[in-house]
């Protein structure tokens, strides 16, 4: 039986997954010291979307039906991928994340560390209440997926330094740091719903497939949509960094083309007034084509392995709800 929901329908039930999301995490970091406390609530309070405890929710419901039990590790994953946005914004140096002041620029750099600090700790605390048999398996699996996400970040430091950086590595780099988490969401919730090994296997494939898919597209919505998002145009470009989009037109363009990308990477960054340039070489040398070819062959595999899991209404909503996030309409 394929079970299908309305974008509508997807949409009213992620808002109403976001609240209760919402409502629990404004429950924690609530105890003195406010020293150590107030930047964890801080960035909690952002304009994160919840991917990643959705993930886990609606994981949980193509299994069983029910994503009761699935709530605190969708809690703890949201709390974790919160801890390496901090950590993350100390290592770029990045003053702004959505808009807002990042932590270690409204506090400073100590506070920002000490409150990724008690959230790491924290993300295992609210791990630790999840009622499944599977628990001890679901304590292993998040914690490899933290050691995951730390080497994707070092992967994606070390590539900051180098000029010789392949596709296959970049693929790999954000399958670690981006892809892992949003793969552990999907399979730690399928895990408190009582997956068996083979489904938490799918649950993870899936996970692995939507979470490369997603960075992927943000790569290409850089060049394609830019403020559309609330980006600068090409700001990958402006800042040097290493995409899918620039390393595929390495692979595929000629010439003096070729010349200006690699001066891209030489560099580190363009002029703000060469974006259209070189977003015209992409599409040239066809880029974004093969770019988007590759989003939809990942999503389209992803979507194929979700018709395998066991409950019709659950997977609707999980199918559902990835085609709203690839399509970035929430």
């Amino acid at each position: 039986m394929n079970e299908t929901l309305s974008p509508t329908e997807v949409a009213k039930e992620y808002e109403k997954k976001r609240h209760a999301v919402d409502r629990a995490l404004s429950k924690l970091f609530q105890s003195p010291p406010d020293e150590l406390y107030a930047p964890a609530r801080y960035i909690l309070e952002g304009k994160g979307k919840r991917i990643r405890p959705m993930l886990a929710l609606f994981g949980a419901e193509a299994i069983s039906g029910s994503s009761k039990n699935a709530m605190p590790i969708a809690l703890a994953v949201e709390v974790l991928h919160n801890f390496t946005l901090i950590h993350d914004d100390i290592m770029d140096k990045a003053a702004l994340r959505h808009g807002r002041a990042t932590v270690h620029t409204k506090w400073d750099i100590d506070a920002a560390i000490l409150a990724g600090d008690v959230m790491h700790a924290v993300a295992f605390q609210l791990a630790l209440r999840t009622k499944s048999k599977n628990l001890q398996l679901i304590l292993s699996r998040f914690a490899s997926s933290v050691i995951r996400v730390c080497e994707g970040q070092a992967y994606d430091k070390a590539f900051e330094l180098r000029q010789n950086v392949s596709l296959d590595d970049y693929l790999m780099m954000i399958s670690c740091k981006t892809g892992r988490l949003i793969s552990a969401s999907l399979e730690l919730g399928g895990l408190a719903a009582g997956a068996t090994p083979a489904q938490a296997k799918l649950l993870r494939q899936i996970g692995d497939l939507v979470g490369r898919a997603f960075q992927v597209q943000d790569d290409l919505l850089d060049i394609v949509a830019g403020e559309k998002f609330g980006k600068t145009i090409g700001g990958d470009l402006i800042e040097g960094k290493k995409t899918f989009p620039l390393l595929k037109a390495l692979e595929l363009a000629k010439g003096k083309e070729r010349e200006l990308l690699k001066s891209i990477v030489k560099n580190k960054g363009i002029d703000a007034s060469r974006v259209m340039e070189v977003k015209a070489i992409y599409e040239q040398c066809g880029a974004i084509e093969e770019t988007r070819k590759f989003i939809e062959a990942d999503f389209a595999k992803a979507k194929r392995l979700a018709q395998k899991l066991p409950n019709p209404k659950g997977r609707a909503r999980l199918i559902g709800f990835a085609e709203l996030v690839m399509r970035r309409e929430f």
